[in-house]
This record gives structure tokens, C-alpha cells and sequence, in this order.
């Protein structure tokens, strides 16, 4: 999900192409269609399963299995949608496109003609957490370019889901990108209502002050932090998620030398290591394809699929 930023001129175009990773979109024959976009909040990074592409599951694919078991179209306004034609076929068809690492603009030039090719019926987009961790960034022209983004999405018809961003108060580290959050959430906030989309309130999530909801990173969500955000998206949805939060463990009591040493530990790790990445200018995310490009039934037929690295690609991605 995760320092400067050089913006264009405010008001300028973003020239929006389907780069070469992403194979051209044949729609397939599924009477709904959820595309998922973004960065490695989407792509479902701390949620690990070594069965799938990139090792990793996430609350999407939870969403996608569960909207696919309940069998509906999470389109509301399916039936006068020409892209949720019932002669197209039956069930729920998933493509994910998000990346790790990437800034909200190589969202929108990399994923979003890749997902209104898809035709779909539902996207959920997440971006901008890599450009506010930035040194510098001009909110501003990012969220005019994320508008036009977004009203590309808005025009096929498909239900649209936003998220604003996580408040991380609680963290010595992100807690001081708390105002450049708010203030991006609340652009977000006036995004989906231009463009009547809906709002997953990531902000006011209060659940994920609690540090188990987080993985060893501390950057990305754990697996029950990923099935409790497949639960708000799915209840924003007014879908049954069928998902349970696992229980959680207990929250070790430690020293101040232990917590002093664990913090170290932490920024040895992760921390130095993607500062590193900063400087010499690459992403954990630039080797990578996305997970799932081609719609797909999602479901245990997908996990053996993902296993075999047999995704619809005329070659096998890499996916180290």
C-alpha cells in the first residue's frame, strides 16, 4: 500500500493506454463482472497464501468468492445495463489488476481502459497511499486527474467503489502523513459524489487501531484485517459475507526494551529496505503482472489455476 513527486501542470490530460503487461480484454460469458484496481492494498499483500499468484489472497478475492457463492449481480442497476446482459452468461466473472507500489496515476494510465475493456459490472479502486507517503505532492492535480479516472469508470455503467484513506494516528511513523490523508479523503469524498460512486469510509474504521489487524510490515493489512474490509465492502453492498473475523491473539506485553528492540527490528526490515527501493528509484511492483488480468470464476478451480501460474496469458507470468 505503500519519499518527491513531480506533478504536471494542474488540468493537464493524463494519456490513459493499456500497457503491454495487461493482454487485451476479451469479455467473457458472465452475467456480472467485478474488476478490482490499485496498489498493493488491492493486490492483497499480508494476506499471504503461497497457493496463489504473488502468494498472497486479499479482501478482494474474498469479496469476488463470496458475491460469486451468492450467485447476484452487485450491480443495482444491472438490468438496464447492456454490460450485464443476462444472454452473456451466468455468475460472477473477477479480474485484478492492482499492482504493488503503485502511485495513483500509473493506476489510471496502467488499469483503468484494461478495466472498462473488462466491461464491468462493479470496480473498486484504492490509490494514492504511495503518493502521500512522497515527500512532495500536489493533492490537488492528483485527485483532477483521479476524477477523470474515475468518470471513465463511472461511464460503463458499473457500481463504482472509492475508499478513502486509513488514519493512521497511532503510528509514530504514518501518523504524520495524517493531514495530507485528510484532506485527499475528503477530494475522494467530492470524487464519488460527482461521479455517484460509493464511499468504503477507510478513515473511520476505528478496528484498525488495533495492531493485529496489521501484518509484521506494519504497511499492510493481516489476514484478519483483509477478511474484516471484505466484510465493510461486502455490507456497503448489502451482500451476506459469510466471511468471520478470526480470532485474534492476544497483544504480548512487552518492555520498553523490548518495544525499543522490535521497532529497531522493524525498521531494519521493511522500513530501510523501501527507502532504499526510494532512492533508487524502483518498486517491489515493477517485475510484477497483475494477479488475476483475465476474468475468471473465482473459487477453487482459480486457486489451482493461480497455482499453476495459468491465468489466461499466452506465457506464464513471473511472479517473484
Amino acid at each position: 500500500m505503500i519519499v518527491g513527486l513531480i506533478c504536471p501542470v494542474p488540468g493537464a490530460e493524463v494519456s490513459v493506454e493499456v500497457p503491454t503487461k495487461i493482454p487485451a480484454a476479451i469479455p467473457t460469458a458472465f452475467s456480472a463482472k467485478y474488476v478490482a484496481l490499485g496498489d498493493s492494498f488491492t493486490e492483497g499483500m499480508g494476506d499471504d497464501d503461497p497457493k496463489l499468484p504473488h502468494g498472497c489472497r486479499g479482501w478482494a478475492d474474498r469479496v469476488a468468492e463470496q458475491l460469486a457463492r451468492a450467485d447476484t449481480n452487485p450491480n443495482p442497476n444491472a438490468n438496464a445495463n447492456a454490460n450485464a446482459d443476462a444472454s452473456q452468461g451466468a455468475g460472477l466473472g473477477y479480474a485484478n489488476l492492482a499492482i504493488r507500489g503503485k502511485k495513483l496515476r500509473q493506476v489510471l494510465s496502467e488499469q483503468i481502459d484494461a478495466a472498462v475493456a473488462l466491461q464491468p459490472t462493479l470496480v473498486s479502486m484504492y490509490a494514492g497511499a504511495n503518493d502521500i507517503l512522497r515527500p512532495k505532492v500536489n493533492i490537488d492535480a492528483l485527485i483532477e486527474d483521479y476524477s477523470r479516472g474515475i468518470a471513465k469508470l463511472s461511464a460503463t455503467g458499473a457500481t463504482v467503489l472509492l475508499f478513502t484513506g486509513f488514519d493512521s494516528k497511532a503510528s509514530g511513523v504514518f501518523g504524520k502523513t495524517r493531514g495530507r490523508t485528510a484532506i485527499y479523503n475528503e477530494l475522494v469524498r467530492e470524487v464519488a459524489d460527482e461521479h455517484n460512486a460509493l464511499i468504503v469510509d477507510y478513515w473511520r474504521f476505528d478496528e484498525y487501531d488495533d495492531p493485529r489487524m496489521w501484518s509484521i510490515d506494519r504497511m499492510h493489512m493481516s489476514t484478519p484485517g483483509h477478511i474484516n474490509m471484505a466484510r465493510r465492502v461486502l455490507a456497503l453492498l448489502d451482500q451476506e459475507s459469510g466471511l468471520d473475523v478470526p480470532d485474534l491473539e492476544p497483544l504480548p506485553v512487552l518492555g520498553r526494551l523490548k518495544v525499543a528492540a522490535a521497532n529497531a527490528q522493524w525498521a531494519r526490515e521493511y522500513v530501510g529496505p523501501w527507502i532504499g527501493r526510494r532512492l533508487r528509484g524502483v518498486s517491489s511492483g515493477d517485475s510484477l503482472d497483475p494477479r488475476w488480468p483475465r476474468l475468471h470464476s473465482p473459487g477453487p478451480a482459480a486457486v489451482e489455476e493461480g497455482a499453476r501460474g495459468a491465468i489466461g496469458l499466452a506465457d506464464s507470468p513471473d511472479w517473484s
